[in-house]
């Protein structure tokens, strides 16, 4: 039997970590090693996490970041499939059965997802997967959609990382420098990153839609301006990271005429309403020789054109 390890980074996750929790423990299919990373909180997280005896409490003694504490998690692992969830995820008892089920089916799987749910509209999608459009931006597949719209499981781009069930084979391949999530994105587009990664490596994403899980989505569009701007800052230049570290120039140059317009577009609303994330290309111009090396490294490693993968997205 493949074994499968459970991954929660928290930080001020009390509201939704035991609802969290406890849908874990109840899932059909076995859970080798449940590991919570805690990035320094300063509610009533740990309190409410060290009722639980069967999981490994890691305490970081502050908050490295989304992508880092789940690398931490990986690093303590060695199970055969790796499920990074979120704190404000509940899941169905047989969420990680039919994930495990659908995997047997398929070759080269590299990461799969369910039907994720918003937790206070359960009809409506919250994510199935990840698509990518001409513009290089990223969405979560059915998002606002009716649920009932989406029961045949399908190939994806990538998966939401509030529930992404990655392979261990496909971790060890796809990860530079033995870094699987780019530490340096810290939050948000770290799962966006490596699912352009994992089609560069020539590996499969898969939606399964008998896999419902519901998520409480503690970000809202409508409630931005309550992040942190570091944290904002992080979500705007982790778009121009990732596209250094794996876009091709052809590839480029030939979707530049959809791309300009956007970023011109994009930018334009960051001057008008949130001018200092513009303070984020100090650091990234810091990155430049980081960024190359990894750039360097995925393009010698590379086992399918972004001009192959991007005819098969943008069509479907």
């Amino acid at each position: 039997m493949k074994t499968v390890s459970v991954h929660i980074v928290t930080y001020n996750s009390a509201a939704t970590i035991g609802h969290c929790i406890e849908s874990v423990l109840k899932q059909t299919y076995p859970i080798s090693q449940f590991i919570i990373i805690d990035n320094f909180s300063s509610d009533r997280t740990l309190s409410i996490v060290e009722l639980y005896s069967n999981l490994t409490i890691v305490r970081n003694q502050h908050n490295v970041g989304f992508a880092e504490a789940h690398n931490q998690a990986i690093r303590m692992t060695a199970s055969d499939f790796v499920f990074v969830l979120n704190p404000d995820m509940v899941l169905t008892d047989d969420f990680v059965e039919q994930l495990m089920r659908f995997a047997e089916t398929k070759d080269r799987v590299g990461a799969l997802t369910g039907k994720l749910l918003l937790s206070f509209q359960p009809e409506i999608v919250d994510s199935t997967g990840l698509e990518i459009d001409r513009f290089r931006k990223v969405n979560d597949r059915g998002a606002g959609s009716a649920a009932a719209q989406f029961t045949q499981s399908a190939e994806v781009f990538g998966v939401c990382g509030a529930a992404a069930f990655y392979s261990r084979e496909m971790i060890r391949d796809i990860s530079v420098f033995d870094e699987f999530f780019d530490k340096k994105f810290f939050a948000y587009k770290e799962d966006v990153d490596v699912a352009w990664r994992s089609q560069i490596f020539g590996w499969h994403s898969y939606y399964v839609s008998t896999a419902i899980g519901y998520h409480e989505r503690n970000w809202k569009k409508w409630a931005r301006k309550k992040q942190a701007r570091f944290i904002r800052q992080h979500s705007y230049i982790n778009r121009y990271r990732m596209m250094v570290k794996n876009e091709e120039f052809l590839s480029f140059l030939t979707h530049f005429v959809f791309i300009l317009p956007y970023e011109i577009i994009s930018n334009g609303y960051f001057l008008l309403r949130e001018p200092f994330v513009f303070r984020a290309w100090v650091q990234f111009f810091k990155e430049c020789k980081h960024l190359y090396r990894q750039r360097q490294f995925i393009a010698r490693r590379r086992r399918k054109k972004n001009k192959h993968i991007f005819q098969k997205w943008l069509n479907n």
